[in-house]
């Protein structure tokens, strides 16, 4: 083995030779190549990222190769793209795991086969740089690494999502020079380090070197203050420098006119201060930043500068002395392809979908991000909760939760954590919060933590929810500014809100946990932060899966979990928990997100009389930049539309009068409201929709008389009933049907020769378990809801008329092992019509758990993929995710109906819905209605197919079309971490009746 310091076990060596954490920014000769942001146009920067000779060893002792000497041939080694993540690029395993260690747990060692990367690279020095310092920075470098430069060891750092800056200038020389770097899988630090994502290694963020004068600007500190009125800004610029400078500063604002100047003479340590009047202000909503440009002769170093406050008064969250929502979600680094390492345009791309999707702050769980990312918060606009690279997650199984952070051994490495994050990301207008952490016990080192923080920077607030009350022990959250918890129940939330004598507001760090089909109780916790001042919103975990992308023999594209590359142990598809696929394909859940947590509010006053309220939630900004539309349908048809005038300022309500002249004293009216962008955004379209609000008017009626009276009027034609053995044949004038009394069903749906089933009619309580139903499955297993089927204990005709057959069935549902689920009773019917009506009474037997649905499965034949319906819709809905759904009449195919979440689940059903077809394209099918209206799903799956399923490709596609018309389907809720389904939701009746009527049609003569 190489002859090498063992610094990956040694707490107290969290670095050699690395320099002291500074602000992040990019020296540039001139300010108009700083504001350009593009770091190649600086003449002092130089770019590492690209090919590296890269080799891999599967335990670090077998190193004996000298690597790092500058004439070592590296020419046989593999060529590796940095930045990058050696799992993604074939090495080593792939692996993922949330809580558990994926080592054993014995702080600080680490396994003796710890796996190896070993880095060379040949770079050249420009002449220009001559009489500079060279500086390399690395952005970030799991777990831990050496470096050498030209054979000579530079020095060693650790903590993997922070950066590490070095002093190369005595190790570099004229021409080509080589540098080589040994990154190590496991250190102490990896037991810091144990959040829920993807085991990753090696160089993954940026690497740079930079050339600076030998007297320099080392760090900045920019702080924007306010006077109390706002009316004046002092902008305190805190200098530290390595040598004696003369240090001009120029202040623009965001029109490029200069508002303030200033110079001062520094050597070491200096201040320099500019005045502004009247500053503009910067928040999420408006995100007005000033150019600060620091200029030392040669270097200009700029920095976006936004004036703004964060504050708590009397136990509110506020921004420039405003409350505010923090309507936000928790965003891991991941890419489907390359991991951890995250070009520019993907974090664009994540912003710009939240910004559509109304979110206005982002936690950057469990580790600071790419600098850059906070550069694009503080343009775009966003709140972020900046997090320490903190979790010791592992403990809580392993041993003592507390551990480490009770452990003065482990202290500097803690602070070391808070104070690297604070020092890069302290001039940023978007971080309105430090975290300590995540989910790491609670106690001395914690607190260490926290009054560093308090002591640096006092303009923002420190938050750290593993001191929630829930931990015994330290009792010391003094220089905690907020309480913050993860998935309470409602019920807490509400307690919480209602104590005004609470001092701190609430913060829901996570909260409505988004994995597969969810989350359902969105709008619960929304009604409550809005009701009460001192909850200050949350953050939905979380906003994307974290699914690799793979490809199988076949070419056929999937995305990976936990455990599908052999890695143990693992959490197999936890890492699937987001609001938008791997690729960034938006979940329904995220529809669901936006329209509840939209800015706007609209409520019924007077229902016939068009009046209604609406409430402006912006925090800071009116709704001049909105057009507001209407339209008036009538069953699905537009009957009248229009344009509303509509001026409210921030936290302020308007009356307003929708116009429509169509009477409305009977009929299905829905007066829907929507809401636009009046122009184009850097991240939306003009016209782009940012939320809407529907209202039925009128009183339902069941159709027109004329509709009614030609139904009644088929009904009325004779019936030919047979009756041989167990079937009994009923034929009209143009349909025929065949019941089975044996099974309890119809067995045959014909029309005009046309077969409209493909199995016997059957009942069913099974659904395929959603992601957020893995707490429940286990009781529904056990009492054997899946292998349900039905017992029939009586079946006979019970009435017989010349145009009307009615037939009996006492069945029950059960499987082996248990007693049935439920009994009930079955009243078939069939009239002239060739309509067929079911109705049941059900009993289920005491003492189950709730039922994840109950209703009629229908299979159909081959070819009816045609589905029109009145309901929700367009996309997929429950009774407790449905707010982003509106009432209408919808077209479409079976496929269109299916929602391809990476865990094949339940998906696609539609709640609320009153009338449904399915048929094949020349309308030749079934119409589906209910007493009332009832959850409506059709499919090429049985349940059984995606519960057996672990990923979308062993999905094989039915020939048939499965319809399931459901008395009620459960909710999907957020059970996957969060709290169980609400009781409302919950089908959890022991008693019901349902009836539901099935028509054979052909549509296109009706």
């Amino acid at each position: 083995m190489l002859s090498l310091e063992k610094y990956w076990e040694n707490t107290q060596t969290l670095q050699v030779n690395r320099q002291q954490p500074r602000a992040y920014y990019i020296p540039y000769a001139d300010a108009v190549s700083a504001k350009t942001g593009k770091r190649s146009r600086s003449p002092f920067y130089r770019t590492l990222n690209g090919g590296w000779k890269f080799k891999y060893y599967s335990n670090v002792h077998n190193i004996t190769e000298p690597f790092y000497e500058s004439h070592f041939d590296a020419s046989g080694w593999g060529d590796l793209l940095v930045p990058s993540c050696w799992q993604t690029e074939g090495y080593d395993q792939l692996h993922y795991t949330n809580v558990n260690y994926p080592i054993p747990c014995d702080p600080p060692y680490v396994p003796d086969e710890n796996p190896a990367g070993l880095y060379v690279r040949d770079f050249r020095i420009a002449d220009s740089w001559n009489g500079k310092q060279t500086y390399t920075v690395f952005e970030g470098v799991n777990s831990c690494f050496y470096i050498w430069v030209n054979g000579r060891f530079v020095g060693y750092s650790q903590g993997s999502r922070i950066p590490a800056e070095f002093d190369i200038t005595p190790f570099v020389q004229p021409g080509v020079n080589r540098m080589a770097v040994m990154v190590l899988k496991w250190c102490d630090g990896t037991y810091l380090e144990d959040q829920d994502l993807w085991r990753f290694s090696g160089i993954f963020r940026d690497v740079y070197l930079l050339g600076r004068d030998p007297s320099h600007v080392r760090d900045v500190f920019v702080k924007p203050e306010l006077s109390g009125d706002h009316a004046d800004g002092v902008l305190r610029c805190e200098l530290d420098t390595t040598g004696p400078l003369t240090i001009k500063a120029e202040l623009q604002d965001a029109k490029g006119s200069v508002c303030a100047v200033g110079q001062v003479q520094a050597h070491g340590q200096a201040v320099l201060t500019l005045n502004l009047a009247n500053p503009t202000l910067w928040n999420a909503e408006n995100p007005y930043l000033y150019e600060l440009y620091l200029s030392d002769g040669q270097e200009v170093i700029h920095f976006p500068v936004g004036f703004r406050t964060v504050s708590v008064e009397k136990g509110i969250f506020k921004i420039n002395g405003q409350a505010v929502k923090l309507k936000g979600v928790n965003r891991h680094d991941s890419h489907p392809d390359l991991g951890q390492t995250v070009p520019l345009n993907h974090m664009i791309q994540d912003l710009m979908l939240m910004k559509r999707h109304n979110i206005n702050t982002v936690r950057t769980s469990h580790y600071p991000n790419d600098p850059r990312f906070l550069e694009l918060c503080d343009r775009f606009g966003f709140y972020v909760v900046d997090e320490s690279d903190l979790e010791c997650h592992g403990l809580a199984v392993s041993g003592d939760f507390h551990q480490l952070t009770r452990d003065p051994a482990w202290e500097k490495a803690f602070v070391d954590r808070v104070e690297r994050m604070v020092e890069r990301d302290k001039n940023h207008a978007s971080v309105i919060m430090w975290s300590l952490g995540n989910e790491s016990g609670y106690g001395a080192n914690h607190i260490a933590m926290a009054k560093w923080a308090q002591k640096r920077d006092d303009s923002r607030l420190v938050h750290y929810e593993g001191a929630a009350k829930r931990y015994e022990g330290d009792a010391d959250t003094e220089d905690l500014d907020i309480e913050s918890e993860m998935y309470p129940s409602l019920a807490y939330v509400e307690e919480y809100g209602a104590d005004e004598s609470r001092s701190k507001p609430l913060f829901l760090c996570e909260y409505s946990h988004a994995m597969g089909n969810g989350p359902g109780d969105l709008k619960e916790y929304w009604d409550l932060f809005y009701q009460y001042p001192n909850l200050m919103g949350g953050c939905v975990w979380e906003w994307n899966d974290h699914g690799i992308r793979v490809q199988t023999n076949g070419g056929t594209e999937y995305f990976g979990y936990g455990g599908d590359f052999g890695d143990q142990p693992n959490d197999s598809n936890f890492c699937i928990d987001g609001l938008v696929s791997p690729d960034r394909v938006p979940h329904t859940g995220l529809l669901e997100l936006k329209q509840i947590i939209a800015p706007v509010r609209i409520e019924a006053e007077d229902l016939e009389a068009g009046k209604f309220r609406v409430t402006n939630l912006y925090d800071f900004s009116t709704l001049s930049h909105l057009s507001f539309t209407w339209k008036l349908e009538a069953d699905g048809e537009l009957i009248e539309q229009g344009v509303l005038a509509v001026e409210a300022g921030p936290h302020e309500s308007a009356a307003v009068i929708v116009p429509f002249k169509q009477k409305v004293d009977e009929g299905r009216y829905f007066l829907t409201i929507t809401i636009h962008l009046k122009e184009e955004t850097p991240w939306a379209e003009a016209g782009y929709e940012i939320a809407f609000a529907q209202f039925e008017i009128g009183k339902k009626t069941a159709g027109s008389d004329q509709e009614q009276a030609w139904l009644d009027e088929l009904r009325q034609r004779p019936l030919d009933i047979r009756e041989e053995g167990n079937l009994v044949t009923v034929e009209g004038m143009d349909f025929c049907h065949v019941f089975d009394k044996v099974k309890g069903t119809f067995v045959r749906l014909s029309k005009q020769g046309v077969e409209m089933i493909h199995s016997p009619l059957g009942f069913s309580i099974w659904r395929a378990p959603t992601d957020n139903d893995r707490n429940i499955k286990h009781r529904w297993t056990e009492e054997g809801y899946h292998r349900a089927g039905m017992k029939v204990y009586a079946c006979s005709i019970r009435k017989q008329t010349e145009h009307d057959l009615e037939i009996a069935a006492e069945f029950s549902m059960g499987g082996y092992i248990k007693h049935p689920v439920l009994k009930g009773q079955a009243i078939w019917r069939v009239d002239g019509s060739g309509e067929v009506e079911v109705a049941v009474k059900i009993k289920v037997r005491e003492g189950l758990p709730f039922l994840p649905r109950f209703g009629l499965q229908v299979t159909m034949p081959r070819g009816n993929e045609e589905v029109e319906y009145f309901g929700y819709g367009p996309h997929e809905n429950y009774i407790d995710k449905r707010h982003s759904t509106r009432m209408g009449k919808y077209l479409l195919h079976v496929d269109d109906m299916f929602e391809p979440y990476v865990m094949p689940q339940e998906n696609g059903s539609r709640y609320g819905t009153e009338w449904a077809s399915v048929t094949n394209e020349l309308g030749m099918g079934l119409m589906f209605t209910g007493s009332e209206a009832y959850s409506f799903h059709a499919s090429h799956y049985l349940p059984e197919d995606l519960d057996q399923a672990g990923h979308q490709h062993e999905l094989v596609k039915r020939k048939e079309t499965i319809v399931h018309l459901d008395y009620k389907m459960s909710g999907v809720g957020s059970n996957s971490c969060g709290p169980e389904l609400l009781e409302k939701y919950r089908l959890d009746e022991k008693e019901f009746e349902f009836a539901m009527q099935l028509r054979p049609v052909y549509k296109e003569d009706e």
